[in-house]
């Protein structure tokens, strides 16, 4: 009797998560976007959210938590119920460069993480103003040899991709060129337009409009294959004739670690097939990016990979958080 009482209840225990995933969800679900209003990383979850909305059945609602590199916000994940209810747009930025650069942040990037699916991602494009006068990556490296430590280069802040694009040439080819920070991606284009700062690496949705009407001169593309989006420009490996260096940024969707699998499976199924439709696929293509859509263990171990090159990368400079 009480053998068969353990039984029953073992298999009720067992049945707990399985009944909550198949209720799910039964109400709105939040994706947390670590920065402001407007941005790249709040474009991408309105429209991850919009499509998850007409799959679920349920509101799901876009929160900005702005602050310390998209830190604040991924904190808030990493500390919801693990329900599936509570979502986080992550980037290189916040997950794989940030938890590095601060002396202390509220999570650990992998382990209070469930992964559930990469959206999107891109290389970078490496930009001249036409009055520095070279036309290609050689061109450029030789110039930055002829002159060590007075070539600058514009980025949107420390740790952002651009920063850390450049730091990863510079540590590849043993080149000594200055950040100039700024504010955003946004200022620091226009200082670069404006000829106040000679080169940048950044989005190509960015930086390709000034490259085609002449106001820049593209040079190549950060990630190990060409872009289908600029597919004029060579890669850096190809210019340089190296082959260890790529960068591309990304975003994905988290979730709180603990979550159980039917409900991230389910998650990734919804945002998997949604970015795999035409329209969405064209939305994505229109910020310069290329539609991904992988496994939640694909992305698990694209993060890790992420995090071993770039925490690496934030130590060797010694990066803080300013």
């Amino acid at each position: 009797m009480i053998k068969s009482i353990a039984i029953a209840l073992a298999a009720l225990l067992a049945g707990i998560p399985v009944a909550h995933a198949q209720g799910y969800p039964n109400k709105p679900v939040r994706i947390v976007v670590g920065f402001a209003a407007g941005g790249p990383s709040d474009i991408v979850a309105r429209m991850i959210g919009r499509a998850l909305s007409d799959k679920l059945g349920r509101q799901v609602i876009v929160e900005n938590r702005a602050g310390a590199t998209g830190t604040i916000g991924a904190e808030i994940v990493a500390k919801a119920p693990a329900d599936g209810y509570s979502l986080y747009l992550a980037s290189q930025t916040t997950h794989a460069v940030a938890p590095y650069m601060y002396s202390k942040v509220g999570y650990d990037p992998i382990k209070d993480f469930a992964t559930v699916v990469l959206v999107a991602q891109n290389p970078l494009l490496v930009v001249a103003h036409p009055s520095l006068g070279v036309k290609s990556m050689k061109e450029l490296v030789a110039f930055a040899r002829k002159r060590p430590g007075e070539l600058n280069f514009a980025t949107g802040g420390q740790g952002s991709s651009p920063h850390m694009s450049m730091e990863l040439l510079k540590r590849t080819l043993n080149l000594n060129m200055v950040a100039i920070h700024y504010k955003g991606d946004g200022a620091a284009i226009g200082e670069l337009v404006g000829g106040q700062v000679p080169i940048m690496s950044a989005s190509i949705a960015g930086l390709l409009p000034y490259a085609r009407n002449g106001k820049l001169r593209g040079l190549a593309i950060t990630g190990s294959k060409r872009s289908t989006i600029a597919p004029d420009y060579p890669t850096i490996q190809e210019a340089l004739g190296i082959k260890d260096y790529e960068v591309i940024t990304w975003f994905g969707i988290l979730t709180t670690a603990g979550t159980p699998a039917d409900i991230v499976n389910r998650l990734n199924k919804e945002i998997v097939q949604a970015i795999g439709e035409p329209a969405m696929k064209e939305q994505i293509s229109k910020l310069g990016m290329e539609a991904v859509g992988n496994t939640p263990e694909q992305y698990a171990a694209f993060l890790r990979s992420e995090n071993v090159k770039w925490g690496n990368m934030v130590k060797a400079l010694n990066l803080k958080a300013q």
